[in-house]
């Protein structure tokens, strides 16, 4: 929220002024005392005094000026604060007056981050008004920081500031946190933050050729339809249900819908939720252009009486009022059950996508391939035949095979690869024959109750046919009588 002072007037010129004079007489005074005593050890020199220290240019040029104060917010966070810290940077940097900035680097971070330091002054210009901004940071009685900008302009450029400058400050900052983008993971719950770095991208995740089409088509439909939610009034996001077995690659296709869009992820962990106002506080904490993963639904929601945290109060942040503090958000669920989870949860608008993560294909094993092993094209292997009729009769996970393929020495060597493959054949018959078990079982034991059935029946036959030969036996013996 940006705030303007209520008693900016004249009496600020006045005072600011007279603080600036009196620092003036106070240099003085105190250069007068040094000369003083320098002339008592040495003979007077005829060099003229140091001129007296200059008025800030602000006090000159915004004593007639109006100052905004931008403060640092909590959850939600203030987006001019926000849009300030990565736009003035760069202005810094063109800036020849500029005396500090600061510099910060991580080891895996491949650029340098930018950062304005407490104190520092940047002028900016704008359809030829001049502004300047400064970057205070004071602490408060309870020891925390209390943060704030204070953007100073003539009075009359008020409008233009408020109406177009302030916009275009936002916008700059959007374009430069997307060319130097750095993902970042949260903890909904703790508020930890790492820089995200996984690898997964669409062209390395094992999946059906037209499953990856359909998502990424959808992706860039959602994100390209701004004005479209706006205008039928709905909330801009969009909620995905990944299911299936695990390591079938969940986690990763999460990783490569980040990636793709640029967008950070926030983790939430519904089990530490222990209220449905702490689930409201942790949602809000997120940010627009994000994803939130909540994984393990099915076991997280009203797992036991003893938690407070309801499926209700889920349901209203999906879609109820909460569901429109913040724009361009995605939602991802995870569950390896889909047939666990309350068809309330599954309808459109709070699951909007429902995505089979199942056993790995031929199409999925073709991309494993070429990335562990080197081999672009597997159609023409003399066991690729012999692996796609093993894959359609085994339950086997990307995650299993992409462990039987770290065993590979080396990528680039032929060898190599045909021994990995050869030794995944050997593996794929060991999970075929493992996957049969069950089946030979059930079939052994339904052939021992065939079996004991046919004994029985048997054995019932014998004994009604023993009744019988008695019965006409008694017959006999009494008509002989």
């Amino acid at each position: 929220m940006v705030y303007i002072p209520k008693w900016r007037n004249y009496v600020e010129e006045v005072v600011f002024v007279a603080i600036a004079l009196q620092m003036c007489v106070a240099d003085r005074h105190a250069h007068k005392q040094k000369k003083k005593s320098t002339q008592q050890e040495h003979p007077p020199s005829s060099q003229p005094l140091p001129p007296l220290p200059c008025i800030h240019p602000s006090a000159m040029n915004y004593h007639h000026g109006l100052t905004l104060i931008i403060r640092e917010e909590g959850s939600p966070s203030n987006q001019v604060y926000d849009a300030a810290h990565l736009y003035l940077p760069t202005i810094q940097l063109i800036n020849p007056s500029t005396r500090t900035i600061g510099v910060t680097k991580t080891p895996r971070r491949e650029t340098v981050k930018l950062a304005i330091e407490s104190g520092e002054q940047v002028p900016d210009t704008f359809d030829g008004i001049d502004l300047n901004w400064l970057y205070v940071v004071e602490k408060c009685p309870d020891g925390c920081d209390e943060r704030r900008f204070e953007l100073t302009f003539q009075k009359e450029h008020k409008d233009k500031v408020m109406t177009f400058y302030l916009a275009y400050v936002v916008r700059r900052a959007e374009v430069i946190k997307q060319e130097s983008k750095i993902l970042n993971l949260r903890n909904v719950n703790s508020y930890d933050q790492v820089e995200f770095e996984h690898p997964a991208t669409f062209e390395t995740i094992a999946m059906e050729p037209g499953l990856k089409r359909k998502i990424i088509k959808d992706l860039e439909r959602f994100v390209s339809r701004r004005e479209f939610y706006k205008k039928v009034g709905k909330a801009w996001k969009r909620g995905y249900l990944l299911y299936g077995p695990p390591g079938t690659g969940k986690s990763s296709l999460i990783a490569a819908i980040a990636n793709y869009l640029k967008f950070d992820v926030f983790e939430l962990e519904l089990d530490a939720i222990d209220s449905d106002s702490e689930l409201k506080r942790a949602l809000l904490s997120t940010t627009n252009r994000s994803i939130l993963v909540i994984e393990d639904i099915d076991c997280s929601v009203n797992k036991d009486k003893e938690n407070r945290f309801t499926l209700s109060g889920l349901l209203n942040f999906m879609d109820g009022l909460w569901s429109s503090c913040g724009d361009e958000r995605i939602i991802v669920f995870t569950t390896n059950h889909k047939d666990r989870l309350d068809p309330a949860l599954l309808r459109p608008g709070r699951m909007d996508v429902h995505i089979y993560m199942g056993y790995c294909t031929p199409s999925g094993f073709k991309v494993l391939a070429s990335n562990y092993l080197g081999i672009p094209d597997l159609d023409g292997h003399g066991l690729y035949g012999e692996i796609v009729g093993l894959l359609e009769s085994t339950k086997v996970t990307p995650a299993e095979i992409c462990e039987e393929l770290l065993k590979t020495n080396d990528e680039d060597d032929d060898e190599d690869a045909d021994a990995a493959l050869e030794r995944l054949v050997d593996f794929f018959k060991l999970k075929k024959l493992e996957g049969d078990k069950p089946e030979i079982e059930e079939a052994k034991k339904q052939k021992m109750d065939v079996d004991v059935n046919n004994v029985n029946i048997f054995k019932r036959e014998t004994e009604e046919e023993r009744r019988e030969e008695m019965d006409v036996k008694v017959n006999d013996d009494i008509e002989n009588k």
